[in-house]
C-alpha cells in the first residue's frame, strides 16, 4: 500500500468515526475546509494526494493528530539532551501553548514523513 493509499483509508476512517462515531459527510467536511466535495472523495480513494497543509487543517477540524494519518513508525533516538531540554521548557509554558507546540512538531514531523515517500498519485488521462 502506498502512503498516499494509507493516507487516504485513514481519512476515511476519521471522518466516519467523527463526532463519536455518526461520522460526517465527505459535502460538510469539504464545506468545513473550503474544498470541492470530489476533492475529499479522491483523497480518500488516493486519485489526488493531499497537501501537508491539507493533512494539517483535516487534523485539526477532526481532532487529531496530523501523525495519525501516517504508518507507525518505531523511533529510536539519541537526542536525549536536547528533548529533555524541550520538554523541561514546554512544562513551564501555558496549556494552550503546549497544545500549539505539540501541534507544530506533530506538523513538522509529518512533513518530513510525507517528504521522503513516493506519492502513488495517478496521472491525470
Amino acid at each position: 500500500m502506498t502512503l498516499t493509499e494509507h493516507v487516504g483509508r485513514r481519512l476515511r476512517e476519521f471522518r466516519t468515526s467523527y463526532g463519536g462515531g455518526s461520522g460526517i459527510s465527505q459535502d460538510a467536511l469539504a464545506k468545513a475546509l473550503g474544498v470541492a466535495t470530489n476533492t475529499i472523495s479522491r483523497w480518500e480513494t488516493a486519485t489526488y494526494r493531499p497537501t501537508i497543509d491539507d493533512l494539517e487543517k483535516l487534523a485539526r477540524f477532526l481532532g487529531k493528530s496530523v501523525l495519525d494519518f501516517f504508518p507507525k513508525e518505531d523511533v529510536h533516538t539519541e537526542r536525549g539532551e536536547k528533548i529533555d531540554a524541550l520538554l523541561r521548557t514546554a512544562a513551564q509554558l501555558q496549556d494552550e501553548d503546549v497544545d500549539e507546540l505539540r501541534r507544530y512538531a506533530e506538523y513538522r514531523r509529518a512533513r518530513q514523513v510525507y517528504a521522503k515517500r513516493p506519492s502513488g498519485r495517478k496521472a491525470k488521462k
